[in-house]
């Protein structure tokens, strides 16, 4: 179907991309959204006939494990309400451990690269069928952005999505800006994907901004689009016309006037971009592909070899333990600050109070958490974790923030099992409420 130009819907701008004008569809993250009922400012987009698309980010259909059948009901919800024509997804695993290496279970809070192997790939597609079988609405996936590459791949990034497409039938979300990120950090040619992966399969564009440091490309959502990212833009729109392209914003949001500039940089884009010599099939008659064969169940020793080894980059991004062998140390250092930061950076976002607390002190003391610390139970439950860690430690050294911290922590941290930390900090409130 035919999308138009849209933007990410984002509670912070909710008003802002309410006033924006020309402005089709909207995107919003499926996890921020409840099953059983919508934001105001979606109701009325939609009231308005604009399409609102779910963009989930915590499946992890690239991990080694199976699907979770409680967060493929979830985004099946949210598609439900919304009406959406689709709904997306990543080609990423976010979490590892667990079962398949009889080892903690470990979350990166973030997307993670899935190595392009021939074995990889068979996990990657029976997942997706999974997803597939689960959903009321056609998936579409989204190429990562990267800081990291696996050692010994053996497929190009597009041969790897022309394979996930030829054999599901998936269709593609593809982030001009993610492809730029990887020119930059992996030396991977924007042009050379487009030119390997199905064009004719995009559901969609991504596009978004990001940041260079010390030559690595930060996708950050949160700085302009640059101009070498619309010319890959550009660059798409020589090679086919897309149903749809969105512009991407998940953080320092700018006023609505320098999101309507993005949003005409990108429209004169694709209008001042060479259309494609052969226009291919009228996407009306397109359906989701269905694979000619059912190629059956991936053996246990395929996902048993791809859980070692994403526990084992995993767990040396989070945990501290050594890099495995043929990784890039400098840029694993590189990925393990920014997976850090970003936790930090979300904890604070989604528990306000806790830097309100700390004050200046809360990133420091948060990051030397972090450091011992790994994710395992999502963003929540680690700013609880957090706060517990800080008060079994004696902290924070101010009396009046100790007592602030321990009755949030209390007020948030429900029934438990009394653990020795639990009876210290009930303590620690009793002798502070005494003072």
């Amino acid at each position: 179907m035919e999308l138009g130009i849209g933007i990410g819907w984002r509670p912070e701008i909710a008003a802002e991309v309410e006033s924006l004008s020309g402005i089709d569809w909207v995107e919003a993250v499926a996890e921020n959204l409840c099953a059983d009922h919508l934001p105001d400012s979606l109701v009325r987009l939609r009231e308005r006939g604009v399409t609102v698309v779910p963009h989930g980010v915590a499946l992890g259909l690239g991990g080694a494990d199976r699907p979770d059948p409680d967060r493929l009901a979830g985004l099946a919800a949210r598609a439900g309400l919304l009406g959406a024509p689709l709904v997306t997804e990543h080609i990423a695993f976010v979490r590892a451990g667990g079962p398949l290496t009889a080892s903690p279970r470990l979350e990166a809070g973030h997307l993670l690269p899935v190595p392009r192997t021939w074995d990889a790939l068979d996990v990657l597609c029976e997942n997706v069928r999974i997803a597939q079988d689960s959903l009321p609405v056609p998936l579409a996936l989204e190429n990562i952005a990267a800081l990291i590459t696996w050692p010994d791949e053996e497929l190009t990034e597009g041969q790897f999505l022309a394979e996930l497409v030829e054999r599901t039938g998936v269709r593609l979300l593809i982030d001009v800006a993610n492809l730029h990120t990887n020119h930059v950090n992996l030396g991977q040619d924007p042009a050379k994907a487009l030119d390997e992966l199905p064009v004719e399969a995009i559901a969609y564009v991504h596009v978004a901004g990001g940041v260079e440091k010390n030559g690595v490309w930060h996708d950050t959502h949160a700085h302009p689009v640059s101009e070498p990212v619309l010319e890959v833009l550009a660059e798409l729109r020589s090679r086919v016309d897309p149903p749809g392209v969105l512009l991407e914003r998940d953080d320092a949001f700018p006023p609505g006037a320098e999101l309507a500039g993005e949003l005409d940089a990108i429209r004169a884009t694709l209008r001042k971009a060479a259309p494609p010599a052969d226009p291919g099939p009228d996407r009306a008659t397109l359906r989701q592909a269905v694979p000619s064969t059912d190629p059956g169940p991936v053996p246990a020793g395929t996902r048993d070899r791809t859980a070692v080894a994403q526990t084992a980059l995993l767990s040396a991004l989070v945990a501290g333990t050594p890099a495995p062998e043929g990784f890039d140390h400098r840029r694993l250092r590189v990925q393990s600050r920014a997976l850090a930061a970003k936790r930090a950076d979300v904890v604070a976002k989604v528990a306000p109070e806790l830097p309100e607390i700390l004050g200046d002190g809360y990133r420091a003391a948060f990051l030397a958490y972090a450091g011992s610390r790994p994710m395992s139970g999502g963003y929540r439950r680690d700013a609880l974790d957090f706060a517990e860690h800080v008060l079994i430690a004696g902290g924070p050294a101010d009396p009046a923030a100790r007592r602030r911290l321990t009755y949030w922590w209390q007020d948030r941290s429900g029934a438990r099992p009394p653990r020795r930390t639990t009876r210290l900090v009930r303590a620690a409130r009793a002798v502070l409420v005494g003072k």
